[in-house]
């Protein structure tokens, strides 16, 4: 299976009523995309350099937030070292990180935080568990 079939239909999937995340990609721990949906945020390497640093040094992200494609997220409860999430008013942003990516959803409403995370942390634990 391709790296775009998991965005395509494991994270931009529908998560009930035809709602979908907003965007997703797959991002290797090295910075470059493996795939990406269309809405997917230009994003610039400093950012992608932050969120990595704060997978190796939990909290570090917390005093400036989040940012994405110049977007900033709230940092809010995540699991060090494994999950970062991110709030700006009625939407968020899930990351999960596995042993070679990192896996970004990113949602607004009708969608919730807790159906973002079900996605985005299901697909992350599958590839931990195929050695990803």
């Amino acid at each position: 299976m391709s790296w775009q079939t998991y965005v395509d239909e494991h994270l931009m999937c529908d998560v009930g009523d035809g709602r979908t995340l907003t965007s997703a990609a797959i991002i290797g721990i090295d910075g470059n995309v493996w795939a990406q949906s269309s809405s997917f945020p230009a994003f610039k390497p400093e950012e992608i350099n932050a969120i990595i640093k704060d997978f190796d040094e939990p909290g570090s992200l917390a005093p400036t937030g989040l940012l994405l494609g110049g977007t900033k997220y709230m940092i809010i409860q995540g699991e060090a070292g494994a999950v970062i999430r991110g709030k700006k008013g009625a939407g968020g942003v899930t990351v999960k990180k596995t042993g070679q990516a990192m896996i970004f959803g990113i949602y607004d409403e009708p969608v919730t935080p807790g159906q973002c995370n079900m996605v985005v942390e299901r697909l992350g634990d599958y590839l931990v568990d195929q050695g990803m």
